[in-house]
């Protein structure tokens, strides 16, 4: 005869038992109603929306599709080396040109080194609405703005890594450890040596943690940026799908993928010996 497992119960901290009053009750029916109301209003927007002949045909679609990708061109792979290259440069030095930015607006940003509310509302303000625009939509306002090429495309980087690094990194400044702190201040030590002695050194792994990270992050968002014009193996990708060469556009396929293995690797490594 089978034996049971029947759930081993703690009795040191035994299951504590609450009952919902009839509000609360009330409430949490409510709230699952209003919960199942707005996803069947969506799911009848987006399907007010969709033209479910091409979805239905998409199977047939796709299959043609990498039909006409495979084999791919491997002649082409040589002609590819140089705008890679020029996407892990963008990634690379959008990278550093945004940590540049965003670490002292980091500082600025986090309540218990900002010098005044006001700067600090300002720097939270230059966080935020970087992280509200995506790469893709900097490089499109760069390049109509310093025209096409891989400056657009730094840029790009940039701008977006200061949102994405200055948050990170202004949250991990309020979570230090305030005894430090208050140990350097004690010995009357100015607000510098405060910064150098107490503060940097407590962050300093969060923030090459964050760095690296944000690169890595970066080499993909690069990839896809020269699709309007702001350089890099997005440049050669948008001419592949133009002219319908599908056995280009499947070698770009494969390099990006390959791009992104070795920097997942590269980013990995680079953390384990800093942090």
């Amino acid at each position: 005869m089978p034996v049971k497992n029947f759930p081993v119960i703690d009795s040191a901290h035994p299951p504590q038992w609450q009952l919902r009053t009839s509000r609360q009750q009330w409430l949490l029916w409510l709230g699952w109603l209003a919960g199942t109301c707005l996803f069947l209003l969506c799911w009848k927007v987006i399907s007010d929306n969709t033209m479910w002949v091409f979805v239905e045909d998409a199977p047939r679609q796709g299959a043609d599709l990498i039909s006409r990708m495979l084999p791919p061109e491997w002649s082409y792979t040589g002609a590819l080396l140089k705008p890679l290259w020029d996407t892990i440069n963008i990634a690379t030095l959008g990278t550093l040109l945004g940590i540049a930015m965003a670490f002292p607006f980091a500082f600025l940003a986090a309540r218990n080194t900002t010098p005044h509310p006001l700067i600090r509302t300002f720097a939270l303000l230059v966080i935020v609405s970087s992280r509200s625009i995506n790469s893709l939509i900097w490089a499109m306002l760069l390049v109509t703005i310093i025209g096409p090429g891989i400056l657009a495309g730094i840029l790009a980087i940039a701008l977006r890594s200061i949102g994405f690094v200055g948050k990170l990194l202004y949250e991990a400044i309020e979570e230090i450890h305030p005894t430090p702190v208050e140990a350097i201040t004690a010995t009357g030590a100015s607000r510098m040596q405060v910064m150098n002695y107490a503060v940097l050194p407590q962050v300093m792994p969060a923030f090459a943690g964050i760095s690296i990270y944000r690169w890595d992050i970066n080499i993909r968002e690069s990839t896809v940026l020269g699709l309007v014009g702001a350089g890099g193996i997005g440049l050669q990708l948008n001419a592949a799908i133009n002219s319908l060469a599908w056995e280009k556009v499947s070698i770009i396929f494969i390099l990006i993928f390959a791009t992104v293995l070795v920097s997942e690797w590269v980013s990995a490594k680079v953390r384990r010996a800093v942090i």
